[in-house]
């Protein structure tokens, strides 16, 4: 079977996990943090709530979501586990749950499944929140009387965060051929991070990614995120142990809390796009090192070091520099976070949780200088998934409008840039053949310069409809290097 490049790919089991829900079963494991250990797991309903009732609730606050993605060649089905927010049929999925490279175009036939029912309901892709992550999808009206909001199970607001060792329960879905059939899965709290969101992290698996978790009494105090690897030691004759890790994509041990979660349940995307989107405009952002923190007396506070600022960016424009140090936003020192590296993804949320044109106020550190910079926020520029794109079948590969994002990664300035990307090449064909990859900058295509997507697809078409051609040249960057590729068609 294979599996897709996402992280929503679901993987076939020899066998139901049946054993988690057996009583006070003990299993010799590597956990994610303290080495090998004992792990006990919790047996019985917690203590003074009916565990059975609250299952048959809460379960209804889940579905499986379907969809297909359609590339060059074929369709690929996806199944993704999805949380219900309200009462309008809007269900919220993790955010590897569409490939990032796929095109809105191609995510096509939505539907979604209730657990245990085989029959599905039609749905809607909303797009995708790039705050939160989550891509939005909504079900059609005949669904919404059989499912409940998560928010149905939130009392008195937001519940607290959970307690260390504490006991929390979730829930996971079988596969299609079974239905989506529901499972309980359980487990008590290990530690509580910010990664920048709080996050619980359990002793074992609490939910599927995406759904959510529940507390003794059935309120609501998390949803599962992607699960993180595991870290075990294989032995064999000719090893003595080589590291292996491991990652569940089925079911997850950790969780982002409640309180990061209901606040932003109303971020439905305006656009498929995910449009409006903040920009920036800085690349390589890095954590201030702690030894430089040291010598510039900044060792109880967070610091992110400016790789580069784009050109003719909103962080240009507003005076920022390479090398600047940003010590805080709209005034607010940033966070002391654990790693370090979390204090990047802090800032490029509080950039995605506002809109263009509103105003981002910086503190940063210019050698021995504080200096104040108001940054107006800009639209991001086209992504690669709104990239126009075709494909040339006899030919073997689609192009791909050239988005500013290609401009950064082949290191050049936003004036140079030009031709097409090559998005897909196809097996076996002649550009293959001929040496042709994925990511490969078309700049000549049969000697003739091409600056614009149009021009690209005019003559490759040429070339394609052409029936006497016998091969044609193509001039390509690969990295630093510059090639040309004889591309034989008969």
């Amino acid at each position: 079977m294979n599996l897709p490049a996402s992280g929503t790919a679901r993987r076939e089991k020899l066998r139901p996990s049946l054993f988690k829900l057996l009583p006070s079963p003990v299993r010799m494991r590597r956990s994610w943090a303290f080495g090998p250990v004992m792990v006990l797991m919790a047996s019985g309903a917690p203590a003074a709530t009916d565990l059975p009732a609250l299952w048959a609730e809460r379960a209804k606050s889940v579905v499986a979501v379907e969809y297909v993605t359609e590339t060059e060649t074929e369709r690929q089905l996806t199944a993704s586990m999805g949380t219900v927010i309200d009462g309008e049929g809007t269900i919220i999925l993790p955010a590897d749950a569409v490939d990032p490279r796929a095109a809105i175009w191609q995510l096509k036939e939505f539907k979604v499944y209730v657990p245990s029912d085989p029959e599905s309901v039609p749905a809607v892709y909303l797009g995708q929140d790039a705050f939160t992550g989550w891509h939005f999808v909504r079900a059609a009206e005949a669904i919404r009387s059989r499912v409940v909001p998560i928010t149905a199970f939130v009392r008195d607001g937001s519940p607290d965060a959970p307690e260390l060792a504490e006991l929390v329960w979730g829930i996971g879905l079988r596969h299609k051929d079974e239905d989506f059939a529901p499972y309980l899965l359980q487990g008590h709290v290990a530690l509580i991070q910010s990664l920048p969101q709080r996050v619980a992290i359990a002793q074992q698996e609490v939910a599927a990614p995406g759904l959510p978790v529940f507390n003794r009494s059935g309120e609501f105090v998390g949803l599962a995120v992607s699960s993180f690897g595991q870290s075990y030691l294989q032995f064999s004759r000719a090893v003595s142990g080589a590291p292996v890790i491991l990652i569940n994509v089925e079911e997850s041990s950790a969780f982002t809390v409640a309180g990061e979660v209901l606040p932003y349940l109303g971020r439905v995307p305006q656009h498929a796009s995910g449009r409006p989107l903040a920009w920036l405009g800085t690349y390589g952002l890095e954590p201030m090192d702690r030894d430089v923190a040291k010598f510039l007396k900044l060792s109880a506070q967070s610091g992110v070091v400016v790789s580069e600022v784009l050109e003719g960016s909103p962080a240009e424009q507003a005076g920022l520099e390479d090398r600047d140090i940003i010590l805080a936003l709209d005034g607010e020192p940033l966070p002391r976070l654990k790693p370090d590296r979390v204090i990047v993804t802090h800032i490029q949320r509080e950039i995605d949780r506002r809109a263009p044109g509103q105003t981002l106020g910086l503190t940063v550190l210019r050698g021995s200088e504080r200096i104040e910079l108001a940054v107006v926020l800009g639209e991001q520029p086209k992504l690669m998934r709104e990239a126009e794109r075709k494909y040339f079948d006899t030919l073997g590969l689609t192009a791909r409008e050239f988005v500013y994002s290609d401009g950064i990664a082949q290191r050049i300035k936003p004036a140079e840039a030009g031709g097409v990307i090559v998005h897909y090449v196809k097996p076996s064909s002649p550009v293959a053949i001929a040496g042709l990859r994925r990511e490969d900058w078309l700049r000549e295509i049969d000697g003739v310069e091409v600056e614009t997507f149009p021009e690209a697809v005019e003559q490759l078409g040429r070339i394609e409809r052409d029936e006497t051609r016998s091969e044609f040249v193509l001039l390509v960057r690969r990295g630093a290097e510059t090639a040309v590729l004889r591309v034989k068609l008969r």
